[in-house]
């Protein structure tokens, strides 16, 4: 598979490590300050770059044709804009606010205790995120996925970042040196609580999920997830 890296930083790095250990080739890669290769070569884009220039990157794939596999948080207000744009070129596209497989079941696994918890009101809900000091977004996208899971399985009717109303889900992020990435989800009431928490211990998860991701939608057209590419039962 000939990929091509749509932001080359450390985890367009990642990513090109693994990648070439399967056996793939790295075809083109970009960064903020320098291009090289064949971008209309590569079989696949893999897409970790910034939210000002996820869009742009994502555009320029589907009108030659590449598949995009997107890891980029940040632009989402552009996501319906980006679908139509797909479906006009017949183009296919994998977004995801988290490629690693253990978050994709973290959120599966989320939105089934959701269900049990929504009957018992006196818990209450909210969810925390940690990350490294260069995430530029907060709350993370990954911690707005799993509200939003939250969401469609409860009575809430949506999050908040910091101090939260009654029928909200109170959302902390916190950034710390090379945090990978920790998000917790806490029940509370007065007599106990429940936790739920993912961590990751390195980088290589989310590379390993994207081109997963990549390989899986080889000859695929159309709009997908991460839960396609899993075969997670929804």
């Amino acid at each position: 598979m000939k990929i091509a890296l749509l932001g080359y930083g450390k985890m367009g790095k990642t990513i090109e490590r693994l990648a070439v250990a399967k056996g793939h080739s790295i075809v083109f890669k970009s960064s903020s300050t320098s291009e090289e290769g064949d971008l209309r070569s590569a079989n696949v884009a893999i897409e970790f770059s910034t939210p000002e220039t996820a869009v742009k990157h994502i555009t320029t794939c589907f009108e030659n044709g590449i598949p995009v596999i997107s890891g980029t948080t940040g632009w989402l207000e552009h996501y319906n804009e980006m679908l139509k744009l797909c479906e006009a070129r017949n183009g296919s596209f994998i977004y995801a606010s988290n490629f690693s497989i253990g978050v994709n079941l973290f959120f599966n696994l989320n939105e089934h205790v959701a269900k049990l918890m929504a009957p018992w009101k006196e818990y209450t809900v909210s969810i925390e995120e940690i990350h490294h000091t260069q995430k530029k977004d907060a709350p993370s996208g990954t911690a707005i996925s799993i509200a939003e899971g939250i969401v469609k399985n409860s009575a809430k009717t949506g999050w908040k970042l910091g101090e939260a109303a009654v029928d909200e889900i109170a959302v902390t992020a916190k950034r710390i040196d090379d945090i990978k990435g920790t998000h917790i989800v806490r029940y509370a009431s007065e007599i106990d609580s429940i936790s739920l928490k993912h961590e990751a211990h390195s980088r290589d998860g989310f590379a390993i999920g994207a081109i997963l991701a990549a390989e899986w939608i080889q000859h695929k057209k159309g709009v997908y997830s991460m839960r396609d590419v899993l075969q997670i039962q929804y």
